[in-house]
C-alpha cells in the first residue's frame, strides 16, 4: 500500500512539472533556443503518442462503470491509468512542442498542438477533480475522448495526408482525362509530387522550407535554391536531389520513402527540360516531344460518348469512294465522316448524313468545294464537335452558319477569307477550345479583337517566319545495335532533304567546314563514337546526335573483382562487364556497377595465343547524380610474374551539370604481350566547387570492358 501510495504520489508531483513545461512552451518555444539533444526528445513523439491515447481512453472507461465508487480496487486501477495517461499525455505534449519547432508551420499543425495542450489540461483537470458527482465527470469524459480523436485526426493529416481517418469510406469517382483537356503540371506532374514528395512539403510539415501543396510554394522554392527552373537541370532542386544516388542524405524521396519509377522521373524531367509550366496543356506539346508520348500513354485520347449507336447498314451504305464513315474508336457509337476527291464531291451529299445525325461528331471537309453549298443541314447533327473545313471556298454566310452550331469544340477555317460579319460571328463562338485561322486575311487588329472575345480558345493564325533564322533538328541515326561482332551500318537522315548532314568519328565535334559529308551509309568496323549534325543556308546548325558502337570483345579466361560495388549498384557483379550488354544512360536500372568508396579494382587474364589491339572501358557520366569521369586510371599487365604499370592517366574531367551519356576509354594494347591485366578507375573524392555538391564523393559507375 505505502509503494503504491509512493509511486501515485511521484506521478502526481511530475504531472505538475509537465503542465509548467507545457505552458512554457506553448507560449515561449519561439523565444528558447534549445540543445540540439533537447530534438531528439521532440523526435520520440510519434512514439510516445499511442501510451496516453491507451491510458486515457481506459481510465474514461471507468468514469462510465455503474457504482465503481463503492469499489475501491476497480476505483484505483481507474484513477491510476488516468494518472499515467495525464504524465504520458504530458510528455507527448512537451516533446511534440519541441518537435513543432522543425520544418513544421500552417493551420493544421496549429490545430494539432493547440488540441493537444487542450487535451493534456483537461485530462490534468479531470484527474485532480475525479471525486465529483458523475453529472459532471461523464460530460468532461466526453468532451476529452472526442479531444483526443480530433488530435489523432489532425495529427494524421500532417504525417499521411488530408483526410487520412476517413478517406477509406469517402468514395471518389475515377475521372478519366481526356487527352484533349490535359494540363502538363495539374495532371502529369503533380499527381508525382502528391504521391512522392508532398507529405513532407505541405501545411503543417514544410521540410527545407520547400512547400508544394499550392504553386506558391513551388515557384518560391526552398532554403538550398529554386524548385524549378525553365530548362535548367543543373539549378533546378527538383532533378539535383531526385538524381542524386539513393545513398545520399539529400536524396529526393528518402530511401526509407516510395521511390519515383522511371516514368515518374521521366516525365518531371522532361517537364523541366519543357520550360516547367505550371499552366500548358498537353496539347500545345509537339507529338514527336518525349513529354507528349509519356502524356499520350497516360490520358484518354477517346472521349465517352453515352449515345445510340447507329445501325451497321447506315454506316455500310454512307461508305463509298468519295466519303468515309467510322467511328472514332474501336466500339464507340461516335462516328467521323470523312470527304475525299474533289471532282466526284456532291454537296448535296450533305443530306445524307441526316441517316446518322445522332452519331456524327467529326466531319472533315478539308478542300473540298462547298462555294455556294447549303451548310445548314450540319446544324442537324446534334452531336457535331468538330469541323475540318481548310480551303474550302466558304463564304460569310456559310461560316456563320457554322459558328452557329453550339457543339463545336474544335473548328478549322484556315484557308477561307474572313470578313467582318464573319469575323463578329467567330466572336461569339466562346464554347471552342481550338480555332484555326491560317491564311484567312485577318489584321492584327482583328486577329486581336477577337483573341480578346475568345480568351480560353487556342486560336492559330499560322506564323510569318520570313524574317527568323531558325536551328534545325538534329539528325536521325538508325542502326541495328550499338554492340557488333564484324561491322554495324549506321545511316544518317534528316526530313529536310537538302540539309547538309555532317559526321566525325575521331571523337571531335562535328563543323560545317572540315567534317566529313555524309553521302551514303557507314559501316563502323570498330569501337567508334559517331558525331553527327546538319546544316543548310539560312538556319542554324542542329543540335548534335552522338552514338556509340562498340565491337564485341573476347572475353578473358578468367576474371575477378578485386573490389567490391556498392550494394545497390552491384548488378551481377564481374560478369556484368563481359555480359555483352550495353547500359542505358540510367544508372538504377541494374546494369551498371557502382563505385564511390573505394576503387573499382578488375582483374583478368588473357590468352597467350592472342593477338590483343585495343582495351575499351565503358563508363557513365552525370553530373547531376555525382557520377563523374574516374579521377584517374591505373592499368597493370603482368609478365613473367611481375606487374607492370603501362597506364596511368587522368581523364578528361567535367566542366559542368549535363545530361546522363555512355562515354568509353579507349586504349591501345597492341604491343603489350601481358598475360593477366589489373584495371583500377578511382573515383573522384571531392566534387569540384562548381558543382551543387562541392565536397561530397563521386561515383565511378562501369558496364562493359572490352578487349579486341
Amino acid at each position: 500500500m505505502l509503494k503504491s501510495l509512493s509511486l501515485k504520489s511521484l506521478l502526481e508531483n511530475i504531472l505538475f512539472i509537465w503542465v509548467g513545461l507545457v505552458l512554457v512552451l506553448a507560449l515561449g518555444a519561439d523565444r528558447l533556443l534549445l540543445p540540439d539533444w533537447i530534438q531528439v526528445i521532440g523526435r520520440s513523439h510519434p512514439l510516445l503518442l499511442h501510451f496516453p491515447i491507451v491510458l486515457l481512453l481506459l481510465g474514461l472507461l471507468f468514469t462510465w462503470i455503474p457504482e465503481v465508487d463503492q469499489k475501491p480496487d476497480f476505483k484505483k486501477i481507474g484513477d491510476l491509468a488516468l494518472l499515467a495517461g495525464c504524465n504520458f499525455a504530458g510528455l507527448t505534449v512537451v516533446a511534440g512542442l519541441i518537435l513543432a519547432k522543425e520544418d513544421y508551420d500552417g493551420d493544421a499543425i496549429l490545430w494539432h498542438q493547440w488540441s493537444g495542450v487542450a487535451v493534456f489540461y483537461l485530462c490534468t483537470g479531470l484527474y485532480f477533480f475525479r471525486d465529483q458527482p458523475k453529472k459532471i465527470l461523464k460530460p468532461i469524459s466526453l468532451l476529452l475522448a472526442a479531444g483526443i480523436t480530433a488530435t489523432g485526426h489532425w495529427g494524421a493529416n500532417i504525417t499521411h495526408g488530408q483526410d487520412f481517418l476517413l478517406a477509406p469510406i469517402q468514395v471518389k469517382e475515377a475521372e478519366i482525362t481526356p487527352l484533349a483537356e490535359a494540363e502538363v503540371f495539374n495532371d502529369l506532374v503533380l499527381p508525382i509530387l502528391e504521391n512522392k514528395c508532398m507529405s513532407c512539403h505541405k501545411e503543417g510539415k514544410i521540410k527545407g522550407e520547400l512547400r508544394m501543396d499550392h504553386i506558391e510554394g513551388l515557384q518560391k522554392g526552398g532554403k538550398s535554391g529554386p524548385f524549378v527552373l525553365a530548362g535548367d537541370f543543373k539549378n533546378s532542386l527538383l532533378i539535383q536531389r531526385i538524381d542524386l544516388p539513393m545513398e545520399e542524405k539529400k536524396h529526393m524521396p528518402p530511401k526509407n520513402k516510395a521511390q519515383l519509377t522511371e516514368e515518374e522521373l521521366e516525365i518531371l524531367k522532361e517537364w523541366v527540360a519543357n520550360g516547367a509550366s505550371f499552366e500548358q496543356k498537353v496539347l500545345e506539346i509537339a507529338p514527336e516531344n518525349k513529354l507528349f508520348v509519356l502524356a499520350s500513354k497516360k490520358f484518354d485520347s477517346k472521349k465517352t460518348h453515352t449515345f445510340e449507336p447507329t445501325d451497321y447498314s447506315d454506316i455500310k451504305e454512307l461508305n463509298n469512294f468519295f466519303r468515309k464513315v467510322e467511328a472514332i474508336y474501336p466500339e464507340s457509337p461516335a462516328l467521323e465522316v470523312s470527304y475525299f476527291g474533289i471532282a466526284a464531291f456532291n454537296p448535296a451529299s450533305l443530306n445524307d448524313l441526316k441517316k446518322i445525325k445522332n452519331q456524327v461528331v467529326k466531319l472533315n471537309l478539308n478542300k473540298m468545294p462547298l462555294a455556294g453549298a447549303d451548310l445548314s443541314v450540319l446544324k442537324e447533327l446534334i452531336h457535331l464537335e468538330e469541323v475540318q473545313a481548310n480551303f474550302t471556298d466558304l463564304d460569310s454566310k456559310q461560316i456563320q452558319i457554322l459558328a452557329s452550331i453550339k457543339t463545336l469544340k474544335y473548328l478549322a477555317l484556315s484557308g477561307n477569307k474572313i470578313d467582318s460579319d464573319a469575323l463578329a460571328s467567330l466572336g461569339e463562338m466562346d464554347q471552342l477550345i481550338s480555332l484555326y485561322l491560317w491564311q484567312t486575311g485577318l489584321s492584327s487588329s482583328d486577329q486581336t479583337n477577337l483573341k480578346s472575345k475568345l480568351s480560353n480558345t487556342e486560336i492559330d493564325f499560322g506564323f510569318d517566319g520570313s524574317s527568323a533564322i531558325y536551328p534545325l533538328n538534329s539528325p536521325k541515326v538508325t542502326f541495328d545495335k550499338m554492340m557488333f561482332r564484324d561491322s554495324v551500318e549506321v545511316v544518317i537522315s534528316h526530313p529536310i532533304k537538302t540539309v547538309e548532314i555532317r559526321y566525325t568519328l575521331d571523337g571531335s565535334e562535328p563543323d560545317s567546314v572540315t567534317s566529313q559529308v555524309y553521302i551514303e551509309p557507314i559501316w563502323i568496323k570498330k569501337t567508334s563514337t559517331i558525331r553527327t549534325k546538319v546544316f543548310a543556308k539560312d538556319w542554324i546548325g542542329s543540335p548534335e546526335a552522338n552514338f556509340q558502337f562498340l565491337k564485341s570483345g573476347l572475353t578473358p579466361t578468367e576474371y575477378k573483382l578485386l573490389s567490391t560495388p556498392n550494394k545497390q549498384y552491384k548488378a551481377n557483379g564481374a560478369a556484368t562487364l563481359f555480359d555483352q550488354i550495353k547500359g542505358q544512360n540510367n544508372h538504377t536500372t541494374g546494369e551498371w556497377l557502382g563505385f564511390q568508396d573505394e576503387a573499382l579494382e578488375l582483374e583478368m587474364k588473357l590468352e597467350s595465343n592472342v593477338n590483343y589491339s585495343e582495351l575499351v572501358i565503358g563508363l557513365l557520366y552525370h553530373e547531376g547524380a555525382y557520377i563523374f569521369p574516374p579521377a584517374s586510371v591505373e592499368i597493370k599487365g603482368l609478365k613473367n610474374g611481375i606487374w607492370t604499370t603501362f597506364i596511368n592517366e587522368v581523364p578528361e574531367q567535367s566542366k559542368k551539370v549535363d545530361l546522363p551519356r555512355s562515354r568509353m576509354l579507349q586504349y591501345d594494347i597492341s604491343k603489350s604481350e601481358y598475360e593477366a591485366i589489373r584495371i583500377k578507375l578511382y573515383p573522384i573524392a571531392s566534387l569540384p566547387k562548381w558543382h551543387p555538391g562541392a565536397g561530397s564523393k563521386g561515383w565511378v559507375f562501369v558496364d562493359e570492358i572490352l578487349v579486341n
